[in-house]
Protein backbone atom coordinates (compact mmCIF):
# COMPACT_ATOMS: atom_id res chain seq x y z
CA UNK A 1 0.00 0.00 0.00
CA UNK A 2 2.66 2.02 0.94
CA UNK A 3 4.51 2.62 -2.56
CA UNK A 4 0.91 3.16 -4.07
CA UNK A 5 0.19 5.74 -1.39
CA UNK A 6 2.17 8.75 -3.05
CA UNK A 7 1.13 11.19 -0.46
CA UNK A 8 0.39 11.65 3.18
CA UNK A 9 -0.02 14.18 5.88
CA UNK A 10 2.53 14.44 8.70
CA UNK A 11 1.51 16.05 12.37
CA UNK A 12 3.59 17.73 14.48
CA UNK A 13 1.33 18.35 17.63
CA UNK A 14 2.62 18.39 21.37
CA UNK A 15 3.24 20.63 24.33
CA UNK A 16 5.77 22.43 22.21
CA UNK A 17 2.35 23.69 20.40
CA UNK A 18 1.69 26.38 23.55
CA UNK A 19 4.57 28.71 23.53
CA UNK A 20 4.65 28.14 20.05
CA UNK A 21 7.90 30.18 19.52
CA UNK A 22 10.75 29.39 17.30
CA UNK A 23 10.06 25.49 16.69
CA UNK A 24 9.20 22.22 18.21
CA UNK A 25 12.62 22.26 19.62
CA UNK A 26 11.48 24.82 22.02
CA UNK A 27 12.45 23.18 25.27
CA UNK A 28 16.27 22.54 23.66
CA UNK A 29 16.54 25.40 22.45
CA UNK A 30 15.76 27.15 25.92
CA UNK A 31 17.63 24.82 27.77
CA UNK A 32 20.12 22.39 26.03
CA UNK A 33 23.22 22.87 25.70
CA UNK A 34 25.24 23.98 22.78
CA UNK A 35 24.01 27.23 21.77
CA UNK A 36 24.08 30.26 24.38
CA UNK A 37 22.70 32.77 22.36
CA UNK A 38 19.46 30.89 21.60
CA UNK A 39 19.35 29.92 25.19
CA UNK A 40 18.85 33.27 26.21
CA UNK A 41 16.70 34.25 23.59
CA UNK A 42 14.57 31.86 24.33
CA UNK A 43 15.08 32.22 28.08
CA UNK A 44 14.38 36.35 27.57
CA UNK A 45 11.04 35.19 26.00
CA UNK A 46 9.84 32.78 28.36
CA UNK A 47 10.56 35.59 31.29
CA UNK A 48 8.85 38.24 29.15
CA UNK A 49 5.62 36.07 28.62
CA UNK A 50 5.28 33.97 31.73
CA UNK A 51 5.67 34.05 35.59
CA UNK A 52 8.98 33.65 37.80
CA UNK A 53 9.91 30.13 38.29
CA UNK A 54 8.32 28.63 35.05
CA UNK A 55 9.13 25.28 33.88
CA UNK A 56 8.31 23.73 30.62
CA UNK A 57 6.43 21.54 32.49
CA UNK A 58 3.44 24.27 33.04
CA UNK A 59 2.90 24.27 29.46
CA UNK A 60 1.08 21.46 29.04
CA UNK A 61 -1.47 22.21 31.05
CA UNK A 62 -2.18 24.84 28.36
CA UNK A 63 -1.87 22.41 25.99
CA UNK A 64 -5.78 21.67 25.76
CA UNK A 65 -6.78 20.80 22.21
CA UNK A 66 -10.07 22.64 23.20
CA UNK A 67 -11.03 22.83 19.50
CA UNK A 68 -10.38 19.51 18.35
CA UNK A 69 -12.32 17.65 15.93
CA UNK A 70 -10.69 14.62 14.56
CA UNK A 71 -13.63 13.88 12.12
CA UNK A 72 -12.72 16.95 10.49
CA UNK A 73 -9.42 16.67 10.07
CA UNK A 74 -9.55 13.15 8.86
CA UNK A 75 -12.07 14.57 6.20
CA UNK A 76 -9.71 17.27 5.33
CA UNK A 77 -6.83 14.91 5.10
CA UNK A 78 -8.73 12.90 3.01
CA UNK A 79 -10.06 15.84 0.27
CA UNK A 80 -6.54 16.91 0.20
CA UNK A 81 -5.51 14.06 -2.12
CA UNK A 82 -3.27 12.17 1.07
CA UNK A 83 -3.64 8.34 1.41
CA UNK A 84 -1.81 8.18 4.57
CA UNK A 85 -1.45 10.12 7.92
CA UNK A 86 0.90 9.80 10.64
CA UNK A 87 0.63 12.03 13.90
CA UNK A 88 3.48 12.64 16.43
CA UNK A 89 2.36 10.45 19.60
CA UNK A 90 5.65 11.51 21.33
CA UNK A 91 8.11 13.65 20.00
CA UNK A 92 11.35 14.57 21.83
CA UNK A 93 10.14 16.29 24.78
CA UNK A 94 8.64 13.33 26.07
CA UNK A 95 4.71 14.23 26.61
CA UNK A 96 2.56 11.16 25.13
CA UNK A 97 -0.15 12.12 23.28
CA UNK A 98 -2.02 8.77 24.43
CA UNK A 99 -3.12 7.32 27.01
CA UNK A 100 -0.20 5.45 28.16
CA UNK A 101 -1.11 5.35 31.96
CA UNK A 102 -1.32 1.52 32.33
CA UNK A 103 1.49 0.21 29.82
CA UNK A 104 4.21 2.93 30.56
CA UNK A 105 4.07 4.07 34.40
CA UNK A 106 6.64 6.42 33.87
CA UNK A 107 4.79 8.54 31.64
CA UNK A 108 2.54 10.01 34.78
CA UNK A 109 1.33 13.06 34.64
CA UNK A 110 3.29 13.82 31.57
CA UNK A 111 0.78 12.49 28.96
CA UNK A 112 -2.34 13.84 26.89
CA UNK A 113 -5.24 12.01 30.06
CA UNK A 114 -3.16 13.02 32.91
CA UNK A 115 -2.53 16.76 32.15
CA UNK A 116 -3.47 19.08 29.16
CA UNK A 117 -6.31 17.77 27.09
CA UNK A 118 -7.42 14.89 29.15
CA UNK A 119 -8.13 13.16 26.46
CA UNK A 120 -6.68 10.44 24.30
CA UNK A 121 -6.27 12.48 21.46
CA UNK A 122 -4.11 9.74 19.11
CA UNK A 123 -6.84 7.17 19.95
CA UNK A 124 -9.87 9.80 18.73
CA UNK A 125 -7.58 10.68 15.31
CA UNK A 126 -6.98 6.57 15.30
CA UNK A 127 -10.95 6.29 15.09
CA UNK A 128 -11.34 8.69 12.80
CA UNK A 129 -8.60 8.06 10.01
CA UNK A 130 -9.24 4.79 9.91
CA UNK A 131 -12.82 4.99 9.55
CA UNK A 132 -12.53 7.73 6.60
CA UNK A 133 -12.60 6.78 2.48
CA UNK A 134 -10.15 8.56 0.07
CA UNK A 135 -12.45 10.34 -2.53
CA UNK A 136 -9.71 9.53 -5.43
CA UNK A 137 -9.39 5.67 -4.56
CA UNK A 138 -12.02 4.92 -2.34
CA UNK A 139 -9.95 3.15 0.02
CA UNK A 140 -9.73 3.75 3.46
CA UNK A 141 -6.81 6.17 4.38
CA UNK A 142 -3.84 4.19 6.28
CA UNK A 143 -3.06 5.18 9.92
CA UNK A 144 0.78 5.73 10.88
CA UNK A 145 2.24 6.98 14.02
CA UNK A 146 5.34 8.85 14.55
CA UNK A 147 7.76 7.86 18.18
CA UNK A 148 10.61 9.36 19.19
CA UNK A 149 13.24 6.92 20.65
CA UNK A 150 14.85 9.29 23.12
CA UNK A 151 13.69 12.20 24.91
CA UNK A 152 16.39 15.47 25.51
CA UNK A 153 15.96 15.49 29.45
CA UNK A 154 14.83 12.53 30.71
CA UNK A 155 17.15 11.46 33.24
CA UNK A 156 17.06 7.68 32.90
CA UNK A 157 18.07 8.01 28.80
CA UNK A 158 20.98 10.51 30.37
CA UNK A 159 22.19 7.76 33.00
CA UNK A 160 22.24 5.24 30.12
CA UNK A 161 24.26 8.25 28.25
CA UNK A 162 26.61 8.12 30.72
CA UNK A 163 27.06 4.58 30.43
CA UNK A 164 28.23 4.58 27.44
CA UNK A 165 24.64 2.66 26.36
CA UNK A 166 26.11 0.23 28.65
CA UNK A 167 22.77 -0.06 30.40
CA UNK A 168 19.56 0.00 29.42
CA UNK A 169 16.65 1.34 31.45
CA UNK A 170 15.34 3.57 29.37
CA UNK A 171 14.69 1.62 26.75
CA UNK A 172 13.21 -1.10 29.08
CA UNK A 173 11.01 0.96 30.99
CA UNK A 174 10.33 3.60 28.41
CA UNK A 175 11.58 3.57 24.96
CA UNK A 176 9.67 0.14 24.22
CA UNK A 177 6.72 -0.39 26.26
CA UNK A 178 5.68 2.69 24.40
CA UNK A 179 5.76 1.46 21.14
CA UNK A 180 4.58 -1.87 21.83
CA UNK A 181 1.40 0.05 23.40
CA UNK A 182 0.64 2.29 20.42
CA UNK A 183 0.67 -0.64 18.24
CA UNK A 184 -1.63 -3.16 20.27
CA UNK A 185 -3.76 -0.52 20.76
CA UNK A 186 -3.85 1.74 17.95
CA UNK A 187 -2.66 -0.28 15.18
CA UNK A 188 -0.89 1.88 13.10
CA UNK A 189 0.63 0.64 9.98
CA UNK A 190 3.18 2.82 9.44
CA UNK A 191 5.93 3.32 12.66
CA UNK A 192 8.00 7.15 11.70
CA UNK A 193 10.74 6.32 14.24
CA UNK A 194 12.79 9.43 15.21
CA UNK A 195 15.35 10.64 17.69
CA UNK A 196 17.94 7.15 17.18
CA UNK A 197 21.12 9.64 16.61
CA UNK A 198 22.95 9.07 19.39
CA UNK A 199 22.64 5.46 20.15
CA UNK A 200 23.17 1.68 17.88
CA UNK A 201 20.01 -0.22 17.21
CA UNK A 202 21.22 -2.85 19.64
CA UNK A 203 20.75 -0.28 22.15
CA UNK A 204 17.28 0.75 21.26
CA UNK A 205 16.57 -3.26 21.20
CA UNK A 206 15.02 -2.15 17.27
CA UNK A 207 15.54 -5.92 15.27
CA UNK A 208 13.53 -7.05 18.51
CA UNK A 209 10.75 -4.82 18.00
CA UNK A 210 10.85 -4.49 14.19
CA UNK A 211 10.72 -8.75 14.32
CA UNK A 212 7.84 -8.33 16.06
CA UNK A 213 5.88 -5.57 14.04
CA UNK A 214 6.52 -7.29 11.17
CA UNK A 215 5.57 -10.69 11.61
CA UNK A 216 3.47 -11.12 14.80
CA UNK A 217 1.64 -7.86 15.32
CA UNK A 218 -1.94 -7.42 14.72
CA UNK A 219 -0.64 -5.34 11.56
CA UNK A 220 1.44 -7.21 10.59
CA UNK A 221 0.64 -7.95 6.91
CA UNK A 222 0.49 -4.37 6.36
CA UNK A 223 3.50 -3.10 8.44
CA UNK A 224 5.77 -0.44 7.25
CA UNK A 225 8.53 1.32 9.24
CA UNK A 226 11.58 3.78 8.48
CA UNK A 227 15.43 3.90 8.90
CA UNK A 228 15.67 5.91 11.75
CA UNK A 229 16.06 2.82 14.49
CA UNK A 230 19.83 3.72 14.90
CA UNK A 231 23.24 5.12 14.58
CA UNK A 232 24.18 5.35 11.21
CA UNK A 233 21.15 3.33 10.35
CA UNK A 234 19.29 6.22 8.89
CA UNK A 235 19.70 6.36 4.62
CA UNK A 236 20.31 2.32 4.81
CA UNK A 237 17.94 0.22 6.53
CA UNK A 238 14.13 0.27 6.57
CA UNK A 239 11.27 -0.87 4.63
CA UNK A 240 11.62 2.71 3.02
CA UNK A 241 14.62 5.65 4.12
CA UNK A 242 13.85 9.19 4.60
CA UNK A 243 17.72 9.82 5.33
CA UNK A 244 17.28 13.35 6.50
CA UNK A 245 14.36 15.67 6.56
CA UNK A 246 13.31 17.13 3.08
CA UNK A 247 15.25 14.59 1.09
CA UNK A 248 15.10 14.76 -2.41
CA UNK A 249 18.04 12.86 -4.13
CA UNK A 250 16.52 14.27 -7.98
CA UNK A 251 17.02 11.10 -9.29
CA UNK A 252 15.62 6.98 -9.27
CA UNK A 253 17.58 4.92 -6.62
CA UNK A 254 17.16 1.68 -5.26
CA UNK A 255 15.38 1.64 -2.12
CA UNK A 256 11.79 2.92 -1.65
CA UNK A 257 11.76 6.64 -0.12
CA UNK A 258 10.10 9.73 1.54
CA UNK A 259 10.20 13.21 0.77
CA UNK A 260 9.23 14.28 4.56
CA UNK A 261 8.62 18.29 4.46
CA UNK A 262 6.76 21.03 6.02
CA UNK A 263 4.31 23.84 5.10
CA UNK A 264 6.45 25.90 7.35
CA UNK A 265 10.23 26.11 6.23
CA UNK A 266 11.44 26.70 10.16
CA UNK A 267 9.34 24.83 12.08
CA UNK A 268 7.70 21.51 12.12
CA UNK A 269 5.37 22.42 15.22
CA UNK A 270 3.58 25.44 15.07
CA UNK A 271 5.18 28.90 14.78
CA UNK A 272 3.16 32.35 15.78
CA UNK A 273 6.18 34.29 14.56
CA UNK A 274 5.37 33.14 11.00
CA UNK A 275 2.65 34.62 8.60
CA UNK A 276 0.82 33.23 5.47
CA UNK A 277 3.75 34.96 3.66
CA UNK A 278 6.75 32.79 5.47
CA UNK A 279 5.02 29.74 3.97
CA UNK A 280 6.14 27.68 1.29
CA UNK A 281 3.92 28.08 -1.64
CA UNK A 282 1.51 25.98 -3.61
CA UNK A 283 3.49 25.86 -6.48
CA UNK A 284 6.60 24.48 -4.54
CA UNK A 285 4.12 21.69 -3.32
CA UNK A 286 3.00 20.96 -6.47
CA UNK A 287 6.89 20.56 -8.51
CA UNK A 288 7.78 19.25 -5.03
CA UNK A 289 5.32 16.85 -5.36
CA UNK A 290 5.72 15.68 -8.51
CA UNK A 291 9.79 15.53 -8.55
CA UNK A 292 9.10 12.99 -5.59
CA UNK A 293 6.53 10.72 -7.10
CA UNK A 294 8.73 10.55 -10.58
CA UNK A 295 12.00 9.67 -8.93
CA UNK A 296 9.99 6.85 -7.17
CA UNK A 297 9.26 8.53 -3.90
CA UNK A 298 6.22 9.80 -1.77
CA UNK A 299 5.51 12.94 -0.02
CA UNK A 300 4.70 13.44 3.79
CA UNK A 301 3.72 16.86 4.09
CA UNK A 302 3.86 17.89 7.77
CA UNK A 303 1.35 20.61 9.43
CA UNK A 304 1.64 21.96 12.89
CA UNK A 305 -1.80 22.50 14.94
CA UNK A 306 -1.87 25.16 17.35
CA UNK A 307 -2.20 24.05 21.23
CA UNK A 308 -5.78 24.12 20.94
Amino acid sequence: WYDEAKFGIFIHWGVFSVPSFGSEWFWWSWKGGGDKAKNELYDEYVRRTERENFAYADYAHRFDASLYRPDEWADLFANSGAQYVVLTSKHHEGFCNWDSRDAVPLTWNWNAMDVGPRRDVLGDLAKAVKATKSPTTGQKLHWGLYHSLFEWFNPIFLEDMTNNWQTRRFVEEKTMPELYDIVRKYEPELIWSDGDWDAPDEYWNAPEFLAWYATNSSVADTAIWNDRWGKGLACHHGAYVTCSDRYQPGKLIEKKWENALTVDPGSWGYNRNETGAEYLSTEYFVHELIETVAYGGNMLLNVGPAAD
